[in-house]
């Protein structure tokens, strides 16, 4: 069975850069989408504490029969579980529930600015990390000024930053800092909430490559050098998606994906978002 390959981060650890997304799954869809993408060859699953389904994800990963070391788990910290004693809380939660004494990859899932908890939140995370409860620690949806601020005031830089990126929303400027800094990069809404498929240049070498638009999308987040996480509860769209692994996709066509950038925003803005 083919599996995803997997990208090195800062710390050392190994991501698969392909994963699933269960935003918006109850347990019982999240545990049966969680199966179907084992079955598929995923070994990356991305959940969350306000996605209130890591219950169903850790019943799947408690029946796949996969080897703990061989599932690689994501998930995050919600804003009202922000500061020094609440974030300790809200990973104690979340192990619980996902039935596993560490995860693989622990982010704070919004800034939440005008809170003034980040940095203090971000503190917890790195003592999470040294005390195993976390593999790799990072962040979603934060800014340049904000990634600036934690690595300031700690010394220490996520390992991921987890944002909103698909072909018509690129925030150049957060991806290429970024990169100056060494932190990967994981897209969440891939595919644009499903409206990017219609995009006519995606239409198009979909057409060329004999590929679904989707597989065209999530082949571009990899070839980026992305990690990407689309959602799907339907096994034939998750099989598909993995699909994405078997094509390439040339300069041209790659350059044509960079050009659909146009600013659409699908989700909160960072810099505003508060609990």
């Amino acid at each position: 069975m083919a599996s995803a390959p997997l990208k090195t981060l800062n710390d050392g650890t190994q991501i698969p850069v392909l994963g699933l997304g269960v935003f918006q799954m109850d347990n019982d869809e999240a545990h049966r989408a969680t199966l179907s993408a084992f079955e598929a060859g995923y070994r990356h699953v991305d959940t969350a504490a306000i996605y209130r389904n890591e219950e169903g994800v850790g019943r799947a990963i408690a029946e796949s029969g996969l080897a703990r070391d061989e599932i690689f788990v994501t998930t995050k910290l919600w804003n009202k579980a922000q500061g020094r004693d609440n974030a300790r809380v809200g990973i104690s939660r979340s192990l619980e529930k996902l039935g596993l004494d560490r995860v693989d990859l622990y982010l704070i899932h919004w800034p939440c600015p005008n809170s003034g908890l980040y940095v203090e939140t971000w503190e917890q995370l790195i003592d999470f990390r040294s005390e195993g409860l976390a593999r790799s620690i990072g962040v979603s949806n934060f800014l340049p000024d904000h990634l600036d601020t934690i690595l300031d005031e700690t010394g220490i830089t996520p390992s991921v930053n987890q944002i909103e990126l698909h072909p018509t929303f690129q925030p150049d400027d957060l991806i290429n800092h970024c990169s100056d800094l060494g932190i990967a990069i994981t897209s969440w809404s891939p595919l644009g909430a499903a409206a990017d498929l219609e995009h006519p240049d995606i239409q198009a070498i979909a057409k060329a490559t004999g590929a679904t638009a989707a597989q065209v999308i999530i082949r571009w987040h990899l070839q980026r050098g992305f990690v990407a996480i689309p959602k799907s509860t339907k096994p034939e769209r998750i099989v598909a998606n993995f699909g994405a692994l078997d094509i390439e996709l040339d300069a041209d066509q790659m350059e044509a994906i960079d050009g659909a950038s146009a600013d659409n925003r699908l989700g909160p803005n960072p810099a505003t978002m508060e609990v």
